[in-house]
């Protein structure tokens, strides 16, 4: 992108105060997850990341260091089109006996793993295969026993990696 994707405006304020004010309808506790070298100024509460250089796993891995007894609800600050009716889609089909509840994005034919409710079992396979020397998301989600949401959204799942992807979001939602 170039830039830092929590910093874009697509509703009015920086995306990553934006996401962080939708997740605060669901959760008592709302975390920022960041680099050490990258954490910005706001009123949340942070998670820097422990497991460095890892991207996504990493925070994932984090969340779960700073608590592992806890389900986490991960999100993307890069996904300006989720709204409210997506999270409570996801959190009203949650399964904890599974090791997450995610949303299939047909655009991928995948499982999304930046939309994800993470069980607390998690953290043991997420460890495991580390160790082993992946640290892909989605193919934990392909290879596991995870609970998968079907939308008649997809568009919702979309995510912007690049310039060009921004502004057509911004245009998407305006």
């Amino acid at each position: 992108m170039g830039t830092d994707k929590g910093s874009i405006e697509y509703h009015g304020i920086p995306q990553r105060d934006f996401m962080l004010q939708l997740l605060e309808k669901f959760s008592d506790e709302v975390f920022l997850s960041c680099h050490p070298d990258r954490i910005p100024e706001g009123k949340y509460p942070v998670i820097i990341d422990s497991f460095l250089d890892l991207g996504p796993y990493g925070a994932v891995l984090s969340a779960f260091r700073f608590d592992p007894n806890t389900a986490w609800l991960v999100v993307a600050c890069d996904i300006p089109m989720l709204d409210e009716s997506m999270l409570e889609l996801l959190i009203r089909q949650r399964d904890p006996d599974k090791i997450a509840t995610c949303f299939h994005d047909p655009a991928t034919g995948f499982p999304e793993p930046l939309i994800t409710v993470w069980e607390p079992r998690a953290y043991p396979v997420l460890l495991q295969w580390l160790g082993e020397g992946n640290s892909c998301l989605r193919k934990i989600l392909i290879n596991t026993d995870c609970k998968i949401i079907h939308t008649d959204r997809p568009e919702v799942l979309r995510n912007a990696n690049t310039p060009e992807e921004a502004q057509t979001m911004k245009k998407l939602l305006h």
